[in-house]
């Protein structure tokens, strides 16, 4: 029997967590941006990318965890990051202000698709909702891309609602649309007799 479950990441999961990332996009992506971008994205930039996010956050309440589906051996199988929001989190022309200090921004939330529709997307968010409780925030905030229906439709699913907010990241001359989904944070669940 296979479990899962997720930690924070620790420094020498940076490669691992670059290895799920191009996988994912490669995949999930492929038919949203140019394939020449996903074929040249380079694994060690994204790893010593991800090696500072774990070992240097801008503040105590960036994260990044990851899940992990353990059987007979361990495998990193997917990951989430996230942070206050910020000026990658408001739409064109939103002044900084408009999100307000109690939203937290995800700014990647992945599972490698070979180990998908096994929990550990539910399980890296309800843990990410952990952490925004403790830090404070009420809100959430994320982008996801037009064309990402597997995201959309997870992220919806557990109560994110479109908040009317879009956007086109020019990916080598090529526009590809997002939309900005939201949601609040639930209070801390409280134990009934």
């Amino acid at each position: 029997m296979a479990l899962g479950f997720v930690r924070p990441a620790r420094p020498e999961d940076a490669a691992e967590i670059a290895r799920v990332q191009l996988a994912t996009w490669r995949v999930a992506y492929r038919r949203l941006l140019p394939r020449h971008v996903l074929d040249n994205l380079d694994e060690a930039w994204l790893a010593r990318r991800w090696s500072a996010a774990v070992q240097e956050p801008p503040s105590a309440t960036h994260r990044v965890l990851v899940a992990v589906e353990q059987a007979e051996q361990s495998y990193l199988v997917g990951f989430a990051a996230s942070g206050p929001a910020d000026a990658e989190a408001l739409a064109p022309g939103e002044p900084p202000a408009a999100l307000g200090a109690g939203v937290a921004a995800v700014t990647d939330l992945l599972v490698e698709p070979r180990w998908g529709r096994r929990g550990h997307g539910s399980r890296l968010l309800a843990a990410a909702v952990d952490g925004w409780r403790a830090d404070g925030f009420t809100h959430a905030v994320a982008w996801a891309f037009d064309g990402d229906e597997a995201t959309r439709k997870f992220l919806t699913s557990t109560g994110w609602e479109p908040d009317g907010a879009a956007r086109a990241l020019d990916v080598d001359d090529m526009l590809v649309g997002q939309v900005r989904l939201h949601v609040a944070v639930p209070a801390e669940p409280t134990d009934t007799p």
